[in-house]
């Protein structure tokens, strides 16, 4: 952690909706005239697109059913804890970027699905954004979280994940079920030692939870709206939460826990403006006294 260089990392797993939480904090940096260096998960990657189908028939022919992205072969958790670490320290870091497309791909005359060349963050940023798979890791050899000023997590109920990534991947990658099906039984052992943890040492949880029938998520033709969910946001530290404020202000809301509020689903922006605003204030207000 560093008082002159924060960090904030929000971390979710694939299809949970952490891209939607980086245009809200986009809006508050904007707003309050901060200069963030964006980072995404997915340049930690350690393989490209290529390589990666590679590997992972190569794990199927070793009978190997659990290769995925969310495990420690397929990450560079180290180079992601040396970025958040020396830019705590210094402001600065190395970084490169995953072009996913051909949008992407086109300034920089690469093939999608491959990376940039590493290079130094510009310099002069107030704050480091992290949005990806891994922000909250913690293994027998590293330690990311460790570094992070603010992490948040965007978890939705494993259903609800589930069919936000069957309708992604169908929609946007022209997968079948089966095979989407297939990608989730082969990361749930990463998936469950370390994506799940990552949770408990997180500062804030948000949770969207349905409130229509998601039993079967294989068989949903369409994801529940926010309007069809609840909002379950959990406080790891409740210390200086202005709760009574919250709850005047996000309407139709409650306390489940004395640091849980619930409210309605449509309500996500406004409750991360209202309470992450505040705490960026802080971050801000420690560094320029640092």
């Amino acid at each position: 952690m560093s008082q002159q260089h924060p960090v904030i990392a929000v971390t979710g797993a694939s299809g949970a909706g952490t891209t939607s939480v980086m245009r809200t904090f986009g809006q508050i940096f904007r707003r309050e005239q901060i200069e963030a260096a964006y980072v995404e998960g997915d340049s930690f990657h350690r393989f490209d697109r290529a390589e990666m189908r590679a590997r992972m028939a190569a794990a199927l022919e070793n009978g190997d059913h659990t290769f995925s992205h969310f495990g420690p072969e397929s990450n560079l958790f180290t180079e992601l804890e040396d970025l958040f670490r020396v830019f705590g320290e210094t402001g600065s870091g190395r970084v490169r970027r995953y072009l996913h497309d051909d949008a992407e791909a086109a300034p920089y005359r690469q093939p999608p699905g491959t990376f940039t060349p590493w290079e130094d963050l510009p310099p002069g940023a107030d704050l480091l954004f992290y949005e990806g798979l891994h922000g909250a890791v913690a293994t027998d050899k590293v330690d990311v979280a460790q570094h992070v000023d603010l992490l948040i997590g965007v978890v939705p109920v494993i259903n609800l994940e589930w069919i936000q990534k069957v309708q992604r991947d169908k929609a946007e990658r022209g997968y079948s079920t089966e095979a989407v099906m297939d990608t989730i039984l082969r990361r749930m052992p990463d998936y469950v030692h370390y994506i799940a943890p990552q949770f408990s040492r997180t500062h804030v949880n948000f949770q969207r939870v349905p409130v229509v029938d998601t039993s079967n998520p294989f068989i949903a033709r369409t994801i529940p709206t926010a309007d069809e969910s609840m909002l379950v946001i959990r406080f790891a530290r409740p210390q200086g939460i202005d709760f009574p404020y919250l709850l005047s202000m996000l309407h139709d809301s409650f306390m489940s826990r004395p640091n849980t509020i619930v409210c309605p689903g449509g309500k996500m922006d406004l409750a991360m403006q209202l309470i992450f605003t505040p705490m960026i204030w802080r971050l801000m207000e420690r560094r320029r006294h640092s």
